[in-house]
């Protein structure tokens, strides 16, 4: 599977996509904004472009030439997306530490970056991986519906949860009251969102692996 994931990488992956990231994650800067959308930018550009590129250099049958078992392709092309993912998290969490160090008294209509807000984040994005990466393995060549698909739910939970932390005192207090310097609570809900994300990575894994071995590459 190393070797499968480091094609990727090397291979099918522009380099461009890791340099994203950065530039995105600078939006993080922009004070009292809605921080929900930066990680939103891996959904909404990294992922169709990366899919679209696979699908040009007809990756599926060059792999399949290769020998490798069906599951193996599934988890190392999961692995490269949650490499991705999780660079976009961390470098735009680094961007938020030094947002919240240059507006230390800015007052946050929408959730300030604190780390319970990126315990969302992840959450976000494991619902986005558990709808794309099954539906996505149901032909492991088609990608739009799936994109579509899952872009979509991660974005209603995004809102949902957004509207909830403005609607709610409560909510808004654990994120941007005093909530937000309770360290052990923050600490958890990032955790929270982490073991999520991870279960349902999982998940989805399992279930297009299912789904691949029923595809046959011609």
């Amino acid at each position: 599977m190393y070797n499968l994931v480091m094609k990727d990488l090397k291979l099918g992956v522009n380099p461009m996509f890791f340099v994203f990231p950065l530039l995105m994650g600078a939006l993080m800067l922009v004070p009292g904004w809605l921080y929900f959308l930066v990680p939103m930018y891996f959904c909404w550009i990294t992922i169709p472009n990366m899919f679209g590129q696979f699908r040009s250099q007809n990756d599926l049958i060059f792999t399949s030439m290769m020998p490798v078992t069906k599951k193996d392709m599934v988890k190392a092309r999961v692995f490269v997306i949650v490499i991705l993912e999780v660079l976009h998290l961390v470098i735009a969490m680094i961007y938020g530490m030094i947002t919240i160090r240059l507006y230390p008294h800015l007052t946050y209509y929408f959730f300030a970056p604190h780390m319970g807000f990126w315990g969302l984040c992840f959450v976000m994005l494991a619902i986005f991986n558990m709808i794309f990466i099954p539906m996505y393995y149901k032909t492991a060549y088609k990608f739009g519906g799936a994109a579509t698909a899952s872009i979509a739910g991660a974005m209603l939970f995004g809102g949902v949860a957004q509207w909830i932390g403005i609607q709610s005192s409560f909510v808004y207090d654990i994120f941007n009251g005093t909530g937000a310097h309770n360290m052990a609570l923050q600490v958890s809900i990032l955790i929270a969102g982490i073991v999520i994300f991870i279960a349902f990575t999982m998940i989805a894994i399992r279930i297009a692996v299912k789904r691949f071995l029923k595809v046959e590459i011609l």
